[in-house]
């Protein structure tokens, strides 16, 4: 009884907003139960969780390589490439690409693929936080709103490595939610009691819950798992919505300038209804 008079006092504390960003298990991408189910939602087809569905995934990079005026040995490096679905589209268009990703079960997944299909691409386990490379890429990509779940420090770091990693006057495209994202789907507050699970492999009980920062444009999608045993786990998805005058500024203030802004990465044009910005920028 005392076990579960905690845990209720635990979960009281939990139903209260956290500062923004706080941060919940360490261990989440790569995890080795999760990300089986994480590279399962990145290759099915019918759904867009992980990554977009692959008709989407053909017209963004059959538009991009038009837009970007991309070029049979052209260098391209895409961030949190995960299982590849970017990558090989981009290296059968006759470029020379480079996937970084930190599942080790994705860049696996990547690898193995390539080979099989006689595809020519670098893939790397690595946080893209720690990337060190030096002027070597035409362009650098950063797809399906990775940029958003990244504090304010961590965004800073990440574009202060991408400037340094592209060359002079090269490309960097990204694409950011906005708030129209969050109201077409809302805040859940809801649970699941599960024998097994995306979260765990035996019997466990999910609390989800949402937060709204409306006055800093953030949200966070927070997931409370209880096991068997009692053991807590406390997953958060932090998402940093965007204006197209709040990621110009950011970009501007990290030595970018915003050559084109969408809708999405597939060249929709951006309207007040838009759920995503999609930017396509050069260092300066």
């Amino acid at each position: 009884m005392a076990q579960i008079g905690e845990i209720i006092s635990q979960l009281i504390g939990l139903q209260q907003k956290p500062a923004p960003f706080t941060s919940g298990e360490p261990l989440f991408w790569d995890d080795p139960h999760i990300s089986v189910h994480l590279l399962e939602a990145h290759l099915n087809p019918d759904i867009d969780a992980a990554s977009r569905n692959p008709e989407t995934i053909d017209r963004s990079v059959k538009w991009l390589v038009e837009n970007l005026a991309l070029k049979a040995g052209d260098s391209v490096l895409d961030l949190g490439c995960g299982p590849g679905l970017y990558t090989s589209r981009f290296a059968r268009a006759g470029l020379q690409v480079t996937g970084v990703d930190y599942s080790h079960r994705s860049i696996e997944y990547a690898t193995k693929f390539a080979a099989e299909n006689n595809l020519n691409i670098a893939y790397r386990y690595q946080n893209y936080l720690e990337l060190n490379d030096k002027n070597r890429y035409d362009v650098v990509l950063l797809i399906y709103g990775d940029f958003c779940p990244l504090n304010p420090e961590q965004r800073t770091t990440l574009l202060n490595n991408v400037y340094r990693a592209l060359k002079p006057n090269g490309k960097f495209v990204l694409d950011v939610s906005t708030r129209e994202h969050r109201k077409k789907h809302g805040n859940k507050n809801r649970w699941q009691a599960l024998e097994s699970g995306f979260w765990k492999p035996g019997p466990h009980l999910v609390l989800e819950e949402g937060f709204d920062y409306p006055e800093q444009s953030i949200w966070l999608d927070q997931y409370t798992v209880i096991e068997a045993n009692g053991k807590m786990s406390v997953y958060r998805n932090w998402f940093q919505d965007y204006t197209p005058e709040a990621i110009t500024n950011e970009l501007a203030q990290n030595g970018f300038v915003v050559e084109s802004l969408w809708g999405d990465l597939t060249g929709t044009l951006f309207t007040q209804e838009s759920e995503w910005i999609g930017l396509v920028t050069y260092k300066k």
